[in-house]
Formats: C-alpha cells, sequence, structure tokens
C-alpha cells in the first residue's frame, strides 16, 4: 500500500509560467542582474574573463581551488558530537545554498556563476564548532584587541587579505552581505558599491560586530538571492538533523503552514513564492505570508534545536575553555617567534607560500592576535580537537562523540 505524503508543494502561477517562456523565447535579458561586464576587481590586470574561463567562473574556480575548501568537509554546521555522516557538515550547506540560489537565479535571469562564486565562499570562513565556535572566538579576539570576529567578515580576510586571490567585488561583497541570521521580507540592493564603500563596511563590520552585520545591504540581486537561500537551505536541513541526532522526535510539531514544515516543501514553497514575487522587479520580495512563516521557522528551531540544552552544553562546558587555552598558547608562540610552533609549521608557512605568488607581503607582520584568530578558524574541528590535545596532553576537557550505535 502506497504511504500517503504529508508534503506539500506550491506551484508558480500558470500566468508567470507563460511570461517566463515567452520572454525566454524572444531572449529577454533581466535588465537588474549583474553582466559579466560589470565586474570589478582590486587589479583589472589580471584574471581577465576568457571565452573557457568567464569572468565570476575565475572567482568560482578560486574559491574551490582554496587550500581552505577542503576543510568545509569537517566543519560543524550546527550538530558538532557526533560520528555520523548522515548529519550536514558545512561541506554540503554551501553546495544546498549554491543549489537554490540558482534554481531562483535562473527563474529570475540572474548571473548564476555569480552566485556560485558567493554560495561557494559565503562560509570559507567559518570555525570550526559553527556559531558556538564563532562565539568564543570573538570573544576572545575583542578582549585582547577591541575587534569583533563575525563568520561573514573572516570569509573576506580569508579570499581578499589572507589569500589575496583578487576575488571580484560583487563576489566579496555577496559574501559579506550573506548573514542568513537576518530575514527581511524584501531585498533591495544598493546597485554601485565601490570598493571604498566596501572596505569601509568591513572596518565597521570589525570594530561594531553585529550591530552593523545588521545594517549591510548586497550590491547586487545575485547577493540578495544567495542571502535568503542561506536560510532556505538550513531551515530544513537543521531539523533533518536535529531527529537523526535525536535532539527533537521524528513526529515533531511546527506551526508553519504556507512553507510546510519539512525540508522538501520548505525549500519548494519558499522558492515558489520567491520568484512568483520577485520576477521582473529590481528587489527581491516573499509574500507576506511565506515571509511570516519564515520567521516563525526560524523562531521554532532556536527554541526546539539551537537552545536545546543537549546541545549547547557541551559547547560551553568543555569548547569554550579548549578555545581559551588554546588561543593564549598560539599567542604565545607568535609573539615569541616560537618557529616550532604549530602556528609557524602549519598555518603561517602555508599563507607565506601562497601568498609569494599572489602578494609581496609578509604575513608576519600581521598583528599577532589577528594570525592566532585566523588559525583557529582556519581549523576543522577533528584538527582542534587533535591540536588541543597535542598541545595540552593532560587536560581535563575531552569530547565524547555519539556514534551510529548510542542509543
Amino acid at each position: 500500500m502506497a504511504i500517503k505524503s504529508t508534503l506539500r508543494y506550491d506551484k508558480l502561477s500558470k500566468g508567470l509560467q507563460a511570461e517566463i517562456i515567452r520572454n525566454r523565447n524572444k531572449g529577454w535579458v533581466n535588465p537588474y542582474r549583474c553582466n559579466d561586464c560589470d565586474i570589478m576587481r582590486r587589479n583589472d590586470e589580471h584574471d581577465k574573463a576568457s571565452l573557457w574561463r568567464p569572468a565570476y567562473v575565475r572567482d568560482i574556480e578560486k574559491i574551490l581551488h582554496l587550500p581552505y575548501y577542503n576543510r568545509y568537509a569537517d566543519k560543524t554546521q550546527v550538530f558538532s558530537f557526533y560520528h555520523n555522516d548522515d548529519i550536514t557538515r558545512r561541506a554540503l550547506h554551501v553546495q544546498l545554498v549554491s543549489r537554490i540560489a540558482r534554481n531562483i537565479g535562473s527563474a529570475l535571469g540572474l548571473n548564476l556563476d555569480l552566485i556560485e562564486a558567493i554560495a561557494l565562499g559565503h562560509d570559507i570562513g567559518h570555525t570550526p564548532f559553527g556559531h558556538a565556535g564563532e562565539r568564543f572566538l570573538s570573544e576572545l579576539l575583542y578582549n585582547e584587541t577591541g575587534i569583533y570576529f563575525n563568520h561573514n567578515v573572516h570569509s573576506v580576510r580569508v579570499l581578499d587579505k589572507i589569500f589575496a586571490r583578487n576575488i571580484s567585488l560583487q563576489t566579496l561583497d555577496g559574501v559579506l552581505c550573506h548573514n542568513g541570521e537576518f530575514e527581511l521580507k524584501e531585498y533591495r540592493p544598493c546597485y554601485g558599491k565601490s570598493f571604498e564603500e566596501f572596505d569601509n563596511e568591513v572596518l565597521c563590520c570589525d570594530k561594531q560586530g553585529s550591530a552593523y552585520i545588521k545594517t549591510l545591504v548586497p550590491s547586487t540581486l545575485e547577493a540578495c538571492v544567495v542571502r535568503v537561500c542561506d536560510m532556505i537551505a538550513y531551515l530544513g536541513k537543521d531539523r533533518q538533523d536535529a531527529k537523526i541526532a535525536r535532539i527533537i522526535p521524528f513526529n515533531q510539531k511546527f506551526q508553519t503552514e504556507k512553507i510546510g514544515t519539512e525540508n522538501a516543501d520548505i525549500i519548494n514553497n519558499l522558492t515558489v513564492d520567491i520568484i512568483e514575487n520577485s520576477y521582473g522587479k529590481d528587489h527581491i520580495k516573499l509574500s507576506d505570508t511565506a515571509f511570516n512563516d519564515l520567521k516563525t521557522a526560524k523562531e521554532e528551531n532556536y527554541k526546539y534545536i539551537y537552545k536545546n540544552e543537549s546541545v549547547s552544553k557541551e559547547y560551553v562546558k568543555v569548547i569554550r575553555p579548549m578555545f581559551e587555552e588554546l588561543y593564549y598558547k598560539l599567542l604565545d608562540d607568535v609573539r615569541s617567534k616560537n618557529k616550532q610552533s604549530y602556528i609557524f609549521k602549519h598555518h603561517i608557512k602555508l599563507v607565506q607560500n601562497h601568498l609569494r605568488w599572489y602578494s609581496g607581503s609578509n604575513y608576519e607582520d600581521e598583528e599577532p592576535n589577528l594570525i592566532v584568530a585566523d588559525y583557529i578558524a582556519s581549523m576543522t574541528d577533528d584538527y582542534f580537537i587533535a591540536l588541543h590535545k597535542e598541545m595540552f596532553p593532560n587536560s581535563d576537557y575531552q569530547i565524547v562523540y555519539k556514534t551510529y550505535f548510542d542509543e
């Protein structure tokens, strides 16, 4: 007997489907898209587009070939203390963001290469242990320097400073402005942003933290799409993972009706709603009911998942003090120029070897706290734990993982 699905999939209105098909047949080009010829780089003499490597494809490939891209595969999305390959890591998250955003961008006639570049790079600066690790590192860095650590800003630092890959302004801006914690009903780009304005935004983020980040506005429709798709990609997926991790029961009740409650219908229904309300416009828009459901879904995820004690207690009890121990030991090593330290052998040497091809700067001249923050942020969960054990072999702080076989 067939099992009746509880999922509900919306469809685009027949009128809009017909309009999109007519426009495609006429060769319609969205007048608000970011075209390849609009690209801006710090060094315009390098990385010129070619037939086989168009403008934003170059950004995609630069990101894919960064040493840190590999590390997405062992960085926490939400659930850190599980040895379970069915629970999402950050590598899958950025791919999901890219896929959902490209689907929407294709229907709206946007630049899919730019969308992919922003999506694949948006979390490249994320710490181990997800947002908890981000908070702990920010506390340490701020206490020492007055600079906040935020993963969107650090992703820009990785692409633009640490590895200095001459990434386009449009991609960097999309990465900086992607933060999926701040939902809006409408996303209206601040068109025509310059590098000077962008650099000032980065400085304000460093000094003011999340209070300023909430005010960031992307400069392209493509970046607006990625920003809302960051939320679409994690809302339902985190619920799937929470059920696998037994944080919530498989029959957990959620309240959203317009967008649904499961990953599949949340993705489909928000995608349809955005296309329906944004096609041909100079901004991205959600309907009132979809936006209200989006807010409700996030609130429910925080209530049942992110603030669940079984998720948060190990971070505070174990990971926070491990961050502090590593941070100050590594800071001493940088200040004393201890070349035998792993921060020199595994991090500074790696960065210097890459910078010699792209920049004449000496990474060792950076502020020591920034070097330490760069190193810790670059770590995977497993590397962080292994390094802590190597440097503090007698530490009382131990991670106990839940496996496939734990009841």
